[in-house]
């Protein structure tokens, strides 16, 4: 989602869940609501419209996919009422703090800000500032720029077109003669380079005149960034990591990260004491092996640490790969349930609190593939830079995560949202992922 849209939506739910507020008082009590009926309810919805704000936060109301895949609204927005109803009966029912202990009102209140939201969503919000999209030119080859093309081209909201893709193996000349034509024939045009490839740093120089024509410039890595929230990984090159990744280390996020990582982590590990014994008398009775098995993996700045789960397999193969082979060692039905809930994860708080992995980075993985995957993708070490997790950008994003056996193309995507974490890393994209991951736990997608 472009960053000017992201407030524009916020501002409108929130106008929406108050007129949605408004209607429904009326509605109730067959009349404009006074102003001390309507301040006695705004109180204690005020709160509502924050856990609303929250939700479709972590439901990912606000992604770039809400903009293009209407099928989807629908059933998100449906999703967010169900938990905003929940957080809503138990605000006013089991929480005896407000004056009032809403029914038809909250019952009203859902409805038609479900509704409401709904049509702001699927008919308005698409097209607010939406006008005929301007022209680009594409100067630059590969799969990300065939990717890019046609996720520009297949959505109107991104405001351009692509008319044209150039491939950057004829003369600079030529290349820039064509740009200029089409700059001619639209001075709006947008002119999306590969700046890192070395034809197109051949043609910068004939293409500066375009500037005084009203031409835009656009650097591939950052639209692709910005589309995608990952980063173009075979369009990197050496200049757009000593840009990017090799900078002064973040010391006042860094300090406040291992801060917020060790109260978090003990409160977080303390509590789960309370399952132990569950767990340690679930795995004793299946099978009587060992309850903790500790797994080798490489950690920040390719350093080897040791993370503890408790065991969900039939033996503790001390995290060994096989490359796909069977070792005959297999998942146990009590390990299914651990897996799944992802409790056998519970131990690598302690692994937190000693500073071994902080609770948000990059996933750590096993020393043997790592050594294969350093030999065919470029630049994969760098990953190595920032302290590995327990979740990360690639978790939240990333769908086809390559568990057993070497996948290199996965590998290579789960590297490209890598990149982009370690880029962008601030606490308001930490901030997200432990929000997204909240839902991935709740909703026991496992692995």
């Amino acid at each position: 989602m472009h960053k000017r849209e992201f407030p524009v939506l916020i501002l409108g739910d929130i106008v929406l869940l108050v007129l949605s507020l408004i209607l429904t008082l009326t509605v109730r009590f067959h009349a404009f609501p006074t102003l001390e009926v309507f301040e006695s309810h705004l109180v204690p919805f005020t709160y509502l419209f924050v856990a609303f704000l929250l939700i479709a936060f972590i439901a990912g109301l606000y992604e770039n996919h809400t903009l293009f895949l209407k099928g989807r609204l629908p059933q998100l927005l449906l999703n967010v009422q169900i938990a905003q109803a929940i957080v809503a009966i138990a605000l006013f029912y089991f929480i005896p703090y407000f004056s009032i202990t809403p029914k038809i009102v909250l019952f009203l209140y859902l409805l038609i800000s479900l509704m409401l939201l709904a049509v702001w969503r699927i008919f308005v919000a698409p097209n607010i500032g939406s006008k005929k999209p301007s022209r680009a030119v594409m100067i630059g080859e590969g799969k990300e720029m065939h990717e890019l093309m046609d996720e520009i081209n297949h959505n109107p909201r991104y405001g351009i077109y692509i008319v044209e893709m150039i491939a950057p193996d004829g003369n600079a000349a030529s290349i820039a003669q064509t740009a200029s034509k089409l700059a001619d024939e639209d001075p709006s045009l947008v002119v999306i380079l590969d700046m890192h490839h070395g034809v197109v740093e051949n043609v910068l120089p004939l293409l500066y005149e375009l500037i005084f024509k009203g031409v835009r410039f656009v650097n591939v890595t950052s639209l692709y960034e910005d589309i995608f929230n990952r980063e173009p990984v075979s369009l990197l090159g050496q200049a757009w990591f000593i840009e990017n990744i090799s900078s002064a280390p973040k010391t006042v996020y860094d300090f406040c990260k291992r801060l917020s990582d060790t109260l978090i982590a003990a409160m977080l590990g303390i509590i789960s004491l309370i399952l132990y014994p569950f767990v340690i008398a679930a795995i004793k009775i299946q099978d009587g092996g060992p309850i903790f098995i500790y797994q080798k993996r490489v950690g920040q700045n390719g350093g080897i640490i040791n993370i503890m789960k408790f065991r969900t397999m039939t033996a503790n193969d001390e995290g060994k790969w096989a490359n796909g082979a069977s070792t005959g060692n297999a998942v146990t039905s009590v390990g299914k349930i651990l897996r799944k809930s992802r409790i056998d994860e519970l131990p690598q708080l302690w692994n937190v609190l000693r500073g071994d992995i902080s609770l948000i980075g990059p996933r750590p993985e096993l020393p043997e593939p790592v050594r294969e995957y350093a030999k065919a993708i470029p630049y994969y070490n760098v990953r190595h830079i920032v302290k590995p997790g327990l979740s990360g950008w690639a978790q939240i994003y990333h769908e086809q995560h390559p568990h057993h056996g070497l996948d290199i193309d996965e590998t290579r995507n789960k590297l490209s949202y890598d990149l982009y974490y370690i880029k962008n890393r601030s606490a308001f994209i930490d901030l997200k992922i432990g929000l997204r991951t909240v839902k991935v736990l709740l909703t026991f997608v496992g692995r």
